[in-house]
């Protein structure tokens, strides 16, 4: 049976961990290196000819680009204006490839919007994990630094892929669970003794967000090229400030006012018991159902949707076996007088019963001859919108 896109992308990214295994990693604190044992592991992902050919597009600006490096005073960010065309955005190629033979890393952020084989890679944590997932590149020249001892404010999982690079990594988390919210600061310091390894191509290594870490290529190494994948997992907190603007317009209470004119009389008193108020009404019943769709849906409508279809692609035809698309977000969520609300990039389209058996069918695969009169046209509209894919003959 052939893996579906979820199961390659595990695969790929934590080998032959059981699945529970690898959420229990996600929901503990612990850091893990997990080495591989084929240096060819990620060359289907991602080469530093990929880069050369990128960099030469018109897409080589910044934010996407980037450079840092660890030997500089202050900051180890390079200004932008140091390896950018006077007065635009676009890289200038001569001066970035100066900085980089000097030391300079070069950072390439969310590369997998439009490079395909990490695009798919993503997608199918994404599929694993029901949140955002990213995928930042480091090209560290031999005997540089990019970014000195940090922590990052979410989950990241580094893939080496060629070079070697030593790393320092702490098990003291100086600020528990950052946040894009609260950033580093440059105000936290690494305790205890770190542990010293080093990266070779195929490893893995999973960093919680909060652990210390820092990394540089050793001197007379080939350049290290990694991969960090970034688990963009949405917080209480964020999720509260997005669905605050909607609770406050159908909740009262978090439309009382605060009596600033009764403080100097005492008047806290007052302010405690609107704020009870206001949080007895985050606290109510179905609010925590509520916050979890609004999760899912943000996963569907912010990222690319991937649809699986053409510029001019073909309608099905009766007897052509049909599954519903892994590429495209989706969640099915049932209503209380029967069917289901299937949420997507598109919208939200409601289904009867009828529909609903059909689209669960579509999930491991179906014709619409065999699923009966009318499904034919249901399996186009869902096609023209990118929901479904052919499955190949032999599959």
């Amino acid at each position: 049976m052939t893996a579906t896109l979820a199961e390659d992308a595990w695969s790929l990214a934590f080998g032959s961990m059981p699945f529970e295994d690898g959420l229990a990693l996600r929901e503990g604190t612990a850091w893990r290196l997990m080495p591989g044992n084929d240096p060819g592991r990620y060359a289907g992902l991602l080469s530093i000819a990929d880069l050369d050919r990128f960099l030469r597009t018109d897409a080589a600006r910044t934010p996407r680009v980037s450079m840092a490096d660890g030997a500089r005073k202050g900051s180890a960010a390079v200004p932008p204006d140091d390896y950018l065309e006077e007065g635009g955005d676009r890289v200038d190629l001569p001066r970035l490839l100066a900085l980089h033979d000097g030391g300079a890393s070069l950072v390439v952020s969310q590369f997998h919007e439009i490079h395909p084989p990490l695009a798919r890679f993503c997608r199918g944590l994404e599929k694993a994990f029901l949140h955002a997932v990213q995928a930042n590149i480091y090209l560290t020249p031999p005997g540089a630094q990019g970014f000195r001892v940090h922590f990052d404010t979410h989950d990241v999982l580094v893939l080496q892929v060629s070079g070697r690079k030593a790393w320092r990594v702490w098990d003291h988390i100086p600020y528990a669970a950052p946040t894009r919210h609260t950033p580093w600061a440059n105000n936290a310091e690494a305790q205890g003794e770190p542990h010293a390894l080093v990266m070779s191509p195929g490893d893995a290594l999973y960093l919680p967000r909060g652990v210390m870490h820092e990394a540089m290529v050793q001197d007379g190494a080939d350049p290290s090229l990694h991969v960090t994948v970034g688990f963009m997992e949405p917080a209480i907190g964020e999720m509260l400030r997005a669905l605050l603007s909607e609770l406050e317009a159908e909740e009262p209470a978090l439309r009382a006012a605060i009596p600033t004119w009764r403080l100097a009389d005492g008047g806290l008193d007052a302010v405690q018991h609107r704020l009870t108020a206001a949080l007895a009404a985050l606290a109510r019943p179905g609010m925590a159902d509520r916050l979890a769709l609004a999760a899912l849906d943000r996963l569907a409508r912010e990222r690319m949707s991937l649809p699986m279809r053409g510029l001019h692609s073909r309608p099905p035809g009766p007897e052509d076996r049909l599954r519903l698309s892994e590429t495209m977000h989706h969640t099915l969520v049932p209503l209380p007088e029967g069917g289901a609300a299937l949420r997507w990039y598109g919208g939200v389209e409601t289904l009867d019963a009828t529909q609903l058996a059909w689209l669960t069918a579509l999930e491991d695969g179906a014709t619409p001859a065999a699923l009966g009169e009318g499904a034919l046209g249901f399996c186009r509209r869902l096609a023209r919108a990118g929901l479904l894919e052919v499955e190949p003959a032999g599959a």
